[in-house]
């Protein structure tokens, strides 16, 4: 396997990041990668109506970790967004995710790319990364668009319930309080004991 590193070994720091306690280690074609102990992710980086198709963690957890770094290395200049979504689709074959899972991980982070470097970097490499961006993308939009939204729309429902549900609690709490009389605190008494 072109991972060094065996395991994942990570501390909570909040509901979405997590630090790494020890490195993760990624043999590429002509580099070694490492994410250094310290560095803090997010692991795979989904929006959380599609977490029911692909939950932030998973068999590509360590290929979402390298692609963390690999995106703050571009930040600094270090290399390229594509070729660290490459990197990224390449590592995902490595850890065995299947064909369509990775290809959409992929071309939701080529997306995510343009948004913070335009859309020339979508083809930046050659029309063929262009062509397999839409072979992917729009397929895999037309497949999660409806659950996507049925997801939403329950979301949006289920917040909204809980939101009533809680202002009526709070209602009939502050209500109970101001019409029962004070409760004199009483030692509990036992039949075994004498008053």
């Amino acid at each position: 396997m072109p991972f060094v590193s065996c395991g994942v070994v990570v501390e909570e720091l909040d509901e979405v990041r997590w630090r790494l306690l020890k490195a993760v280690v990624y043999q590429g074609n002509k580099q070694l990668f490492t994410v250094e102990k310290g560095f803090v992710t997010d692991f795979a980086s989904v929006p959380q109506i599609f977490t029911w198709l692909i939950p932030r963690y998973g068999r590509y957890t360590k290929a979402a970790i390298l692609h963390d770094w690999l995106w703050e290395l571009a930040d600094r200049g270090g290399i390229e967004r594509a070729d660290a979504d490459g990197i990224f689709r390449r590592a995902m074959r490595e850890l065995n995710v299947p064909f369509l899972r990775r290809w959409l991980m992929w071309g939701a982070v080529r997306l995510a790319a343009t948004r913070k470097s335009g859309i020339s970097t979508l083809w930046r490499p050659g029309f063929s990364q262009l062509a397999a961006f839409i072979a992917v993308l729009v397929p895999g939009l037309l497949f999660i668009f409806i659950p996507g939204l049925i997801v939403l729309i329950a979301l949006g429902v289920f917040y909204l319930a809980e939101s009533v549900i809680f202002v009526i609690l709070k209602i009939n709490s502050s209500w109970r309080a101001a019409e029962e009389p004070a409760k004199k605190i009483n030692r509990p008494s036992f039949p075994w004991t004498s008053s």
